[in-house]
């Protein structure tokens, strides 16, 4: 399970009477006074920092519920929440400048991925900022992209064709193939897998495809090879490198360009300066334990896998605390649908055992 969590206490203070922590294990990452449960219908809730010291203290706690990710997107603290209902919100921090003095101040808005949507503001994207490139091209490349505008070099890269410099150092990294060399790639699929391997240890890389997906369905085109084969061989190049963006851009022209704005979309989220609170919460935040989608899918697992033959909705509130009874319900019902387990009454209590057992 995640050990980060979202609690909602509420407390005497009139204009702000909830107080939001953001938790993991002992750490406070972030602590805000907001004046409401949920922003909702209101579209943004204006929010205060706490400090280190905690001052009014709450008066009761109103939710526990385990975070499932928590990312930057720019200026934008994003927050996904493990439940089926009001789960995905983010925090904007903005510092503006006093008018009447020097200096700035820090204003803070809780907004929702409804209230978003509902209001469609002005459409601007996070990463909008266009500046300088700095692109390497390997040396092997004999026909290689053109990047007008950019500072471009010709170096042995380690693996790929284009990077990405910032501070001389390469963020990200570009494999460019076309039709024929995917189909020559195919006949060397295990040589391959080390090298898209390589690839992905980069945090960003993709591997652009000249052409469109269906081209690999044609027989006609193929020659060589089978249509079921060719889509198996896409097939298990996405499921062995899940951290690879695999991009199939249709011809030369718009391998060229995806790339550049792949480029520079990077360039300007690792130049933006993000408010220095949410620099903050992201460092300490680290990466929790993965979830696999979240408590259902957690709880179905340990179910199948771990729990003995027969068990007990006690048993589950146990080992699985800060799930919602709500969530908890939702996967007995659906793994009694499916025929995986079957629910025995006794009395007023209920139990539980498994239909057939797990491989």
């Amino acid at each position: 399970m995640s050990n980060t969590l979202w609690i909602l206490e509420s407390t005497d203070d009139t204009k702000f009477p909830y107080l939001l922590t953001i938790k993991q294990d002992e750490t406070v990452l972030l602590r805000l006074r907001v004046q409401d449960k949920w922003p909702g219908q209101k579209g943004n809730i204006f929010c205060l920092r706490e400090g280190n010291e905690l001052g009014q203290q709450p008066t009761k706690e109103l939710e526990r519920v385990p975070i499932i990710s928590l990312k930057r997107y720019g200026k934008r603290l994003a927050v996904i929440l493990d439940r089926a209902k009001n789960k995905r919100c983010d925090f904007l921090f903005l510092k503006k400048q006093y008018k009447t003095k020097e200096g700035e101040y820090e204003q803070i808005f809780w907004r929702t991925e409804r209230a978003l949507k509902e209001r469609r503001p002005k459409v601007k994207l996070t990463t909008y900022t266009e500046s300088d490139l700095t692109i390497v091209i390997d040396i092997n490349e004999r026909y290689p992209y053109r990047f007008p505008g950019s500072n471009v070099e010709r170096e042995r890269l380690p693996v790929g064709d284009y990077a990405l410099k910032n501070n001389n150092i390469i963020i990200a990294i570009v494999e460019r193939k076309t039709f024929d060399n995917m189909l020559a790639e195919f006949g060397k699929m295990a040589a391959f897998h080390q090298q898209l391997s390589e690839l992905e240890t980069y945090r960003h890389a993709a591997l652009v495809i000249e052409a469109n997906y269906s081209d690999f369905l044609n027989s006609e085109k193929l020659q060589f090879y089978h249509p079921t084969f060719a889509a198996k061989a896409i097939a298990e190049i996405h499921a062995l490198h899940p951290n690879l963006m695999i991009v199939f851009s249709g011809n030369r022209k718009l391998g060229k360009e995806w790339t550049y704005r792949y480029f520079s979309a990077i360039n300007a989220h690792e130049k933006d300066v993000p408010h220095s609170k949410v620099a903050e919460v992201i460092a300490q935040y680290g990466t929790p334990p993965e979830t696999r989608g979240g408590s259902y899918y957690e709880l179905r697992e340990c179910i199948e896998h771990e729990f003995p033959r027969e068990f007990t909705i006690a048993m589950i509130r146990n080992k699985f605390p800060h799930v919602p009874e709500t969530t908890v319900r939702r996967v007995l019902k659906d793994m009694k649908k499916e025929g995986i387990i079957i629910v025995h009454r006794q009395g007023l209590k209920s139990f539980w055992t498994k239909a057939k057992r797990s491989p």
